[in-house]
């Protein structure tokens, strides 16, 4: 990895961590055989206890370091992003491996045309998926074309100007989300946000019952903020049935017994945690809280992991 030593690189690469040694090292390897070498590398730790920092230290870096309770995404990425001297931010998690030498390279092609503010790559997920996971990274991430028009933008590989996030940073107002929601005003700046189905990494998570729970309480927290609305509950219902049924029909075709006794029940938790942070942060929106420390708390109970 040979970042640049001019004093104003043309890319800052954002990697976020703590505990990151089972997968960092895979994921620098991976970076620095990348095509595109002229970056600064800026790492945001939220007090590491691992190998995590060992195997930065082979590597030039500026460490931005979080006390692991301070740690809350849109503020870091924008302390990060703060630091950086690159006219093209690019965000990698610390759990993220791009696949190919030109992965960064697809990333950024988008960036010769001026209009083009943001791009994010497709996500394939872990060879030790879980059926229901690997279904749905199909879905959101496909191989060719567009995205779907929900998945706006996506930070494990993503690339956005410096001046477009000058002139919008991460909203800090929910934990979580944080990606989806400068999507969401992307779009309705009418900025062009770019797919790059060629730049492949791996990424994806087996969540517990527990695990997925936490996950989706956040992401319920901000899509109250970002629909400025109450939950449909009537949708409820509907949600849970149709994708249960989804994942049932792809269970029988398989032939597995977990994914059959998972499938109904992962659903029910999958939108009942995302309802019950919905209906938090309507609340806090309709009593004007900045108070956000629940949707912290709830997720980091449940899955630490996400700190990276």
């Amino acid at each position: 990895m040979n970042t640049s030593s001019q004093s104003h690189p043309r890319l800052s690469i954002i990697i976020r961590s703590k505990n990151s040694a089972e997968t960092l090292a895979e994921v620098l390897k991976a970076l620095a055989a990348q095509t595109v070498q002229d970056f600064e590398l800026i790492v945001a730790d939220s007090g590491s206890q691992d190998q995590t920092l060992e195997w930065l230290a082979a590597y030039p870096h500026q460490l931005l370091k979080i006390q692991a309770q301070d740690y809350f995404p849109g503020k870091v990425l924008n302390q990060a992003a703060s630091m950086a001297r690159g006219e093209i931010l690019v965000f990698l998690n610390s759990d993220v491996v791009m696949l190919d030498q030109d992965t960064l390279a697809e990333l950024l092609a988008p960036f010769a045309n001026p209009e083009v503010k943001a791009s994010f790559a497709r996500q394939v997920a872990r060879p030790e998926a879980d059926a229901w996971v690997r279904r749905d990274y199909l879905k959101a991430f496909p191989s060719q074309g567009s995205a779907p028009d929900w998945m706006r933008y996506s930070l494990p590989l993503a690339a956005m100007r410096r001046s477009a996030w000058v002139h919008m940073p991460f909203y800090t107002w929910a934990w979580g989300s944080e990606d989806t929601e400068w999507g969401q005003g992307a779009q309705a700046k009418g900025w062009q946000v770019v797919y790059t189905p060629q730049a492949r990494v791996m990424h994806s998570h087996n969540y517990t019952l527990r695990q997925l729970a936490g996950r989706r309480f956040i992401e319920g927290e901000a899509d109250a903020w970002m629909q400025q609305a109450a939950y449909p509950l009537y949708k409820l219902p509907l949600r849970i049935l149709a994708d249960g049924l989804r994942d049932l029909n792809a269970a029988f075709k398989t032939g597995s017994l977990t994914e059959l006794a998972l499938a109904l029940p992962r659903r029910a938790v999958f939108h009942w945690a995302h309802l019950q942070g919905w209906k938090h942060g309507w609340q806090r929106l309709k009593a004007g809280s900045q108070e956000s420390s629940k949707g912290q708390q709830f997720v980091l109970e449940r899955h630490p992991a996400v700190l990276r």
